[in-house]
């Protein structure tokens, strides 16, 4: 392994004193009693906990948001200092916690210094007595640089639990990956969709091909679709058991987008199932409830976690001169799945004001690299039965269905002289790298570009999708298992690192997987329209 793929070759002193003191404290805290089985002491003295830690999203140079869950009603309190001794906090009063909210919120910082580990402790006080406060729940972050000679790095993937592999108290804090991604000492993660599966019940043992039981944690609302706010609730708490996220979220701050398990398998608005374990079968109606849910269980702007449900998802996040993060959502505006051949579709998959805002929003950016986090792939076929459920549709030809929106914005950028887009995704269970060339394409007219996936998490890893030739893809580096559901005891669970380097401007993408391994590797230079 090169020094640079190594996790001790970016030190970063402060975040680790953190991790020696206020993190072991912070998932030390037991989960109530409900979900673990035992209700610890602190939880009969009747003052707040937190006991699903902390997190923080959406860190800018100057800003960034912390999320907290209590057990009960509580009034959230946040203290940032540039020290982990608290010797001169600030001091931040965040939302009253409550049932409406399922007692979660979110307080917004501003006017942070910019390159900087920040230390934070989120305080729950009862609302009738501020006097009576749980334990501080500390975590930190570093802001966004001003300066481009300061470098960025941030792991991305997707997909966690699913397929029936949920939390195994066996494995090393229930989804040891995240420990492993938070040796990297990334800037922030970006949770590229497939963030719960909310259609995907668990059992508490699974046979192993090979011989031998996976074991999962199994809570009441794991152990069927989900269906009421409730439920989805339940299933965003329920990855917050593993105490290995639960010390990835205290130490590295996230920018998170969805896809479709978060409501039910390859859903699309006005859809209305068939699934006989639905008792109710209107997408819109389940999915407006996953999306109050989605947005109270994590980290999100405003914009994005209104309570009627509304809010929108896609958005860019900036971070210092070098890196705008693109975040769609390919779900709220796509029209319905087919088999994608229409010579004229408006709609697509991204919706005529979602594609404009993100024309708009990148000729306009003058960072260095522009990350367009995608929740699915390009040229990859995703089946939807006889449908398709992502962009290629299988037929190599001009672009037809979806196709026709990409291929839109692709000549967008183009003629616009748009440079250092790159896109990244998951969703399909294994990991590749993919080079789309107008030489190779049956579609001519746009740059050419990189496309990385990754994941899954802690999910079944699925043999490689078929390539669609109308953008040109080469596949140039894959990594996948011949059959499908393969378990995260037989390996295939990956995840990538991008890093930016801030003398020369480079981005470096490694893919990873599970272990530590470096599979592939691959530097892009800046300033180029098309590499």
């Amino acid at each position: 392994m090169a020094a640079a793929d190594s996790p001790s070759a970016r030190p970063a002193p402060a975040r680790r004193a953190v991790l020696r003191g206020t993190l072991a404290a912070a998932s030390a805290l037991a989960l109530p009693g409900s979900v673990l089985g035992a209700a610890p002491a602190l939880a009969l003295s009747g003052r707040p906990r937190a006991a699903w830690g902390v997190q923080a999203g959406e860190v800018t140079t100057s800003s960034g948001l912390v999320w907290v869950r209590s057990d009960r009603p509580a009034r959230m309190l946040v203290e940032t200092s540039a020290t982990e001794s608290f010797r001169n906090p600030r001091r931040w009063y965040g939302p009253l916690l409550g049932p409406d909210t399922d007692f979660t919120g979110t307080t917004a910082l501003h006017g942070l210094p910019p390159g900087r580990q920040v230390h934070y402790r989120v305080v729950l006080a009862d609302p009738d007595d501020p006097r009576r406060t749980g334990e501080p729940v500390r975590g930190t972050f570093r802001t966004a640089p001003a300066r481009r000679r300061d470098g960025v790095r941030f792991v991305w993937s997707g997909d966690l639990a699913g397929q029936g592999w949920g939390i195994n108290p066996e494995r090393d804090g229930g989804y040891p990956i995240f420990d492993e991604m938070a040796r990297l000492d990334p800037d922030f993660f970006l949770f590229s969709g497939d963030t719960v599966y909310a259609d995907g019940p668990l059992t508490e043992t699974v046979e192993l091909p090979g011989g031998g039981v996976w074991r999962n944690l199994v809570t009441e609302e794991k152990a069927k679709v989900a269906e009421t706010l409730a439920e989805y609730r339940g299933n965003f708490r329920y990855n917050l058991a593993a105490e290995s996220l639960r010390r990835f979220n205290a130490q590295v701050p996230s920018i998170v987008q969805w896809d479709d398990h978060e409501v039910v398998n390859n859903w699309y608005p006005g859809e209305i199932l068939a699934d006989e374990r639905y008792t109710e079968r209107r997408v819109d109606v389940l999915a407006a409830r996953a999306r109050q849910a989605f947005g109270e269980y994590y980290p999100l702007s405003p914009s994005s976690r209104r309570r009627d449900g509304a809010g929108r998802i896609h958005r860019v996040v900036r971070h210092g001169p070098l890196l705008d993060v693109f975040v769609l959502d390919m779900r709220t505006h796509r029209n319905a799945n087919s088999p994608g051949r229409q010579t004229s579709d408006p709609q697509g998959v991204l919706g005529a004001e979602q594609l404009a805002w993100l024309k708009r929003e990148l000729a306009r950016s003058r960072a260095v690299w522009k990350v367009i986090a995608s929740d699915m792939p390009l040229g990859l076929v995703v089946p939807d039965g006889t449908d398709v459920e992502a962009v290629a549709q299988g037929d190599p030809g001009a672009p037809l269905g979806r196709e026709l929106q990409i291929a839109e914005l692709l000549r967008f950028v183009r003629h616009r002289r748009i440079t250092g887009t790159v896109w990244l995704t998951a969703d399909v269970h294994h990991t590749s790298a993919q080079h789309y060339s107008p030489e190779r394409a049956a579609f001519k007219d746009f740059a050419p570009f990189w496309e990385f996936v990754s994941g899954p998490l802690n999910a079944g890893a699925f043999p490689a999708s078929a390539l669609d030739g109308t953008f040109g893809p080469e596949r140039v580096f894959v990594k996948a298992p011949e059959r499908g559901n393969v378990s995260p005891s037989e390996g295939y669970q990956f995840y990538g690192q991008v890093d930016i380097d801030g003398d020369s401007g480079d981005l470096t993408v490694r893919l990873r997987e599970e272990g530590g391994a470096v599979l592939f590797t691959k530097t892009l230079r800046p300033g180029l329209v098309g590499q």
